[in-house]
């Protein structure tokens, strides 16, 4: 059944979603969609009334919010486990998504890489004051990490993850800065997994390409 993820081509969402679908091994359709737009398509308002993106369509079924979605993939779809089986590997898993969502995404991407990296490429106006905060809140999201992060390969253990889906993308964008870089050198662990992670076919098969 034909599957379609509608989403906006750097927004670091629409690349956690894609990663996911590429690490499971389905196959979809890519319909681009900016949501900064002032005329989105009254047929995106209905799949997707906040105006974000992105959303996935599975046989008629329309999902938004990327958390519902990667978990969706994973369960609904044939492929690897992207969700840990024990009970604690599990809630780790979920933390660390949490904490991507709740901590990360706004210092490392709206912060640090919007004002100091794509803003910048796309000529649009920066504001140093916001990367300076994104900067100064990065230290504690990082630590945060470094403390319940696995000693293993991935985040929660030794196979991969939607934690590590998740924060992927956040790290991948916040590293461009290189203050983002220095700072991730900092937290040996989240270093050594990221070093691993960043060179998976998948991951590099998605990364947007910024202009």
């Amino acid at each position: 059944m034909a599957i379609e993820l509608h989403g906006y081509q750097y927004s670091v969402y629409s690349w956690i979603a894609r990663l996911a679908l590429h690490e499971k091994g389905v196959g979809y359709k890519w319909v681009e969609v900016n949501p900064f737009a002032e005329d989105l398509p009254a047929s995106y308002l209905a799949t997707h009334p906040f105006k974000r993106v992105p959303t996935l369509i599975h046989a008629g079924f329309a999902l938004y919010e990327t958390g519902a979605i990667t978990r969706y993939v994973d369960e609904a779809f044939d492929g690897p486990r992207l969700q840990p089986a024990g009970p604690r590997e599990r809630a780790r898993c979920s933390q660390i998504m949490s904490i991507a969502d709740s901590y990360a995404y706004w210092p490392l991407v709206r912060q640090v890489f919007s004002h100091g990296v794509f803003r910048p490429l796309m000529r649009l106006e920066a504001d140093e004051s916001e990367f300076r905060r994104g900067l100064a809140a990065a230290p504690r999201v990082l630590a945060a990490l470094e403390t319940i992060a696995s000693d293993e390969q991935y985040l929660c253990g030794n196979q991969l993850s939607l934690a590590d889906i998740h924060l992927a993308p956040m790290i991948g964008y916040f590293v461009l800065a290189p203050d983002g870089r220095t700072l991730l050198d900092e937290h040996p662990r989240l270093n050594d997994w990221w070093s691993k992670l960043s060179k998976r076919s998948a991951f590099v098969a998605t990364m947007p390409r910024l202009p």
